[in-house]
């Protein structure tokens, strides 16, 4: 294998011409054209009528791709291509000593060996599967700027180099014969002002020959311009029309105010191309950018407090250093995955567990290992989560878990006094399910929020079972909790789950006389 310093840079004499991008009038009046067609206009009013789908809701778990030319240098994290050009930060000095400077080799020149030789999309889509995830979202293009689809409105993207082929397009074919939803990530805007450190000192950035993929390479305190507004919105048209994706997923820097005009288009569009193609679709968003109600909330590597009354969703990913591939992953464990799967389904949320794919298209055995045992725990334990509804109180315990985003650096030590609850109603009557986050060293579960005075059960109990275990649980009730004897071995990745079979709702007797 070549040595890092010695890998081969972009020869300039090789790439195709730059694409002229600067006339989008046809392109926009047809955006227009679809927009008002309806049924949604470009309107907060109009677009809060808009209704998450059944099967998102029901879905519970997604996967996440964060792949693209950052995998090659595989440093820190996927923000390598702004800090490697910002002075004074460890890639900066990782670069220069290993690569050189980056006046000779810029961020451009990793493409070459963002190669994918062994992407298998069919293996990629069944692992997948196998883990148990509905539906499936890669990074349709990232800060940097290289889009990882077929687009015509960029030379620089992994049809026309590095792969030279159309990865995003033939993962969403092999997404959809292993029967999950396919979606697509869209990290754009923040490419406004990504790359502006290599416009402080000598490099490549405001090279004439290669502006068009580092620029604009701005200033963050300035708003985009119409131009790049224009830009970001079809790009994402041109995702939405070539790849039709169910999930649309948004990173932060969207809600600066100067993209507001652009969302309400840009979620009228796709929203009413949905309705052509007879598709319930998702937009994810994060912080405030789209108005309560309009799209899907989305908050990265975090949590809720409580309960919301509508689906959320929360991102995040089996390493706590880097969505990407690097070097030295500080991974999480089986557990930790289970027990943020289940935090978020009891508080009425779907999790969109990500991974990083290596640079020559293969995923790392260790998150392989992650996404395996989680589907192990999943074929045993799925009816909890999904199809699943919040119960009365999302759990119980002592193990505090921070509300907000950014908060699993520090994975909670769970103890098998920690349960997180989820019902379900479907023709057998009504369940209610208590995963346990620890599993209990007496082999007893015991769950508070069961016991006869917590009131918490409305109907009396018909049945009690320990899924993943052949016939009826031996159980307890007492005024403090419900006892529930747990067979050894009962799921090595977590605790046990418990189901109750509630007794229906007696239906009162009629009585009705004759009239007179």
């Amino acid at each position: 294998m070549t040595a890092p310093h010695d890998l081969p840079r972009i020869d300039p004499a090789t790439l195709p011409e730059p694409v002229d991008v600067t006339d989008n009038s046809a392109a926009l009046a047809a955006v227009a054209a679809v927009v008002a067609a309806g049924p949604f206009d470009p309107t907060w009013e109009s677009l809060r009528k808009y209704t998450p789908p059944r099967w998102y809701h029901d879905a519970k778990f997604g996967i996440f791709l964060h792949w693209g030319v950052y995998s090659v240098p595989g440093f820190r994290n996927e923000w390598y291509a702004r800090d490697m050009y910002r002075e004074g930060t460890p890639e900066f000095e990782h670069h220069v000593a290993t690569y050189g400077p980056q006046s000779e080799f810029g961020y451009k020149d990793f493409i070459p060996s963002f190669t994918m030789e062994h992407f298998d999309p069919a293996a990629w889509a069944n692992l997948f599967r196998r883990a148990g995830a509905q539906f499936v979202v890669p990074v349709a293009e990232h800060h940097d700027g290289f889009a990882m689809y077929d687009t015509r409105r960029s030379r620089w993207n992994a049809a026309t180099m590095g792969p030279e082929r159309d990865v995003l397009g033939d993962l969403l074919t092999a997404v959809d014969d292993a029967w999950m939803v396919r979606g697509a990530s869209s990290h754009r805007a923040e490419h406004w002002f990504f790359m502006n450190g290599g416009a402080k000192f000598d490099s490549d950035v405001l090279d004439p020959a290669t502006i068009d993929f580092y620029g604009p390479a701005q200033r963050q305190e300035t708003a985009p311009n119409e131009r790049f507004l224009e830009d970001w919105l079809l790009r994402t048209v041109e995702v939405i029309d070539r790849y039709r994706p169910q999930v649309l997923w948004f990173d932060w820097w969207i809600e600066q105010p100067a993209f507001e005009p652009a969302l309400r288009t840009l979620a009228a569009y796709y929203y009413n191309r949905a309705a052509e193609w007879g598709r319930e679709v998702v937009i994810n968003y994060k912080w405030q950018a789209f108005a309560e109600g309009s799209a899907v909330y989305d908050i990265e590597r975090g949590a809720m407090g409580g309960i919301p009354p509508v689906v959320w969703q929360n991102d995040t990913s089996v390493s706590k250093t880097a969505w990407c591939w690097i070097d030295g992953h500080d991974y999480k464990g089986v557990r930790d995955v289970i027990a943020e799967l289940a935090d978020v389904v009891a508080k009425n949320g779907v999790l969109l567990l990500n991974v990083g794919p290596k640079p020559d298209g293969t995923i790392a055995e260790p998150e392989q290992r992650i996404l395996e045992g989680v589907g192990r725990w999943l074929t045993a334990n799925g009816e909890a989560i999904y199809g699943t509804r919040p119960w009365i109180v999302s759990g119980e315990g002592p193990t505090h878990v921070p509300a907000g985003s950014f908060v699993d650096g520090d994975t909670p030590v769970y103890t098998p006094e920690d349960v997180r609850f989820t019902t379900r109603h479907d023709v057998t009557g009504d369940h209610v399910y208590a995963i346990l986050l620890g599993s209990p060293a007496d082999g007893t579960a015991r769950i508070r929020s069961f016991g006869s005075a917590s009131t918490l059960l409305a109907r009396p109990i018909r049945s009690v079972e320990v899924l993943g275990v052949a016939g009826a649980a031996t159980w307890t009730q007492t005024a403090d909790a419900l006892e529930v004897t747990v067979p050894a071995g009962t799921n090595p990745d977590s605790g046990p789950v418990v189901r109750l079979w509630l007794r229906p709702e007696a239906a009162p007797e009629r009585h009705e006389g004759l009239l007179n």
